[in-house]
């Protein structure tokens, strides 16, 4: 049973290569973007972009997310416990 704990801690969910939590964060601003971007280009310059472009920097992104996450495997935790200390507003003195 101890041995199922320390590994489910030590191995987080994973989406090739990149944390849940990250992957998805990475989705979600990239998303954003694309929304904003597009839409803004479209009303004000009247100029289609392909969303193929949008769809090389959600890849781009998650290869360098792949990258660090490799060095540092707690890396989504790490991130949404940060996240977190902000939304409380934690002092950094604290935190630390």
């Amino acid at each position: 049973m101890r041995q199922q704990v320390l590994k489910a801690l030590a191995n987080p969910p994973r989406i090739f290569y990149v944390p849940y939590s990250l992957a998805v964060l990475n989705f979600v601003v990239q998303f954003i973007v694309f929304i904003a971007i597009y839409t803004v280009s479209l009303w004000f310059f009247k100029v289609e972009i392909p969303p193929l472009v949008f769809l090389i920097s959600v890849i781009c992104v998650h290869m360098i997310l792949a990258v660090y996450s490799r060095k540092d495997m707690q890396l989504g935790q790490i991130l949404s416990a940060t996240l977190r200390m902000l939304k409380y507003k934690i002092p950094r003195r604290l935190a630390a």
